[in-house]
C-alpha cells in the first residue's frame, strides 16, 4: 500500500471553490478505486496550502485508477471546474509508504 499526498497552492480568496472541488472528489475517487483519506483546506496558518490524501495498492493500480478517474463523469466535470475557476495555482504529488505500522493503541488520559 502506498499513500498519495497532493499538495495544493490555492488562491487564498477561493477557498470555497476548493471545498466544492474536494467534496466532488469525495465521491469520484472512491468510486474509481482509491481509498480517500480526505482533502484538507487551510484553517489556521497558511491561507494557501491544502492537501488531498489517499491510499492505493501500487503505482500500477494508481495508473489504472487515473484512467478510470479521467473517464468518470464527475471526475471530468471536476477537472473542468478547476480549470475554469483557476483556484489551484500549483499542484504537486508524492507517493509515500507508511513504515511505522503497526501502531500501538491510543492512550486516552
Amino acid at each position: 500500500m502506498i499513500t498519495c499526498f497532493i499538495r495544493y497552492e490555492l488562491d487564498p480568496f477561493a477557498k470555497d471553490a476548493f471545498a466544492d472541488y474536494a467534496r466532488n472528489w469525495g465521491e469520484a475517487i472512491p468510486r474509481c478505486g482509491a481509498d480517500l483519506i480526505g482533502y484538507f483546506a487551510p484553517h489556521e496558518g497558511s491561507a494557501t496550502t491544502a492537501y488531498g490524501i489517499y491510499n492505493i495498492e501500487s503505482l500500477a493500480a494508481y495508473e489504472a485508477y487515473r484512467q478510470r478517474l479521467a473517464q468518470d463523469p464527475l471526475g471530468q466535470e471536476n477537472y473542468r471546474f478547476a480549470s475554469r475557476e483557476r483556484f489551484i495555482l500549483r499542484e504537486d504529488r508524492i507517493f509515500l509508504k507508511n513504515v511505522s505500522l503497526p501502531h500501538a493503541p491510543v492512550v486516552k488520559p
